[in-house]
């Protein structure tokens, strides 16, 4: 597309309010903004791993007015030799993202905003989750957020977030490369109830199975 048709085309682009929830989501998880014109517009960065490529094409179609191409197959070496491919895409770069790269991003590092609480959503909460979170253990009913890039400051502040505004029972998980956040077992039917309409399919696989005692013989 032609430089002016693009600009042209990005003055009729407004994020929908679906769009704005799961931004939210997405950049307490694995989404980031950068700018290439110091901080006048910005565009989403996304990738997935390979696993994931039906989340990234789901993303891809829920942003899909804000994309000139498709999800880009990238193949990278590991440390320990061996290769992974992920999928990627990023939108065009605009200044309907600078306010969210205001909020997220303090001196180039990703935190959590002050007005998190008012702006995370059921449905930003489920993006984070299928971005960030996984089962504790098939054992267990818990379920963790991998918040081990932000601060323990900021961490507090998403336990904060996820006990008033949705009412979860969590603390914090001490890891090696940072902190998790913990959801117990004990707020599983809460945490299904805000999530379930929101997962797709192929990412279910991350949220625990009910399981159901069966009457001794």
């Amino acid at each position: 597309m032609h430089s002016r048709k693009i600009e042209a085309y990005k003055r009729t682009l407004k994020l929908t309010q679906e769009q704005r929830e799961v931004l939210v989501g997405i950049l307490l998880g694995d989404a980031s903004l950068e700018s290439l014109n110091g901080g006048r517009t910005y565009r989403v960065k996304i990738e997935q791993s390979d696993r994931h490529r039906a989340y990234i094409r789901h993303l891809h179609a829920l942003f899909r007015p804000w994309v000139l191409t498709g999800p880009l197959e990238k193949l990278r070496t590991l440390a320990n030799g061996s290769q992974a491919t992920s999928w990627a895409f990023q939108t065009v770069s605009h200044g309907a993202f600078r306010f969210y790269a205001h909020q997220f991003y303090l001196h180039g590092k990703k935190r959590v905003p002050k007005s998190i609480r008012r702006w995370l959503t059921p449905r930003g909460l489920a993006y984070w989750f299928m971005d960030d979170g996984s089962m504790k253990s098939r054992q267990s009913k818990g379920v963790v957020f991998n918040t081990q890039r932000f601060t323990r400051a900021d961490v507090e502040k998403l336990i904060e977030v996820l006990r008033i505004r949705f009412g979860l029972n969590t603390k914090v998980r001490h890891q090696r490369e940072g902190n998790q956040i913990y959801v117990s077992g004990g707020s599983f039917d809460d945490l299904q109830r805000w999530l379930d309409s929101y997962l797709i399919p192929e990412m279910r696989y991350k949220f625990p199975v009910r399981r159901t005692r069966l009457p001794k013989r």
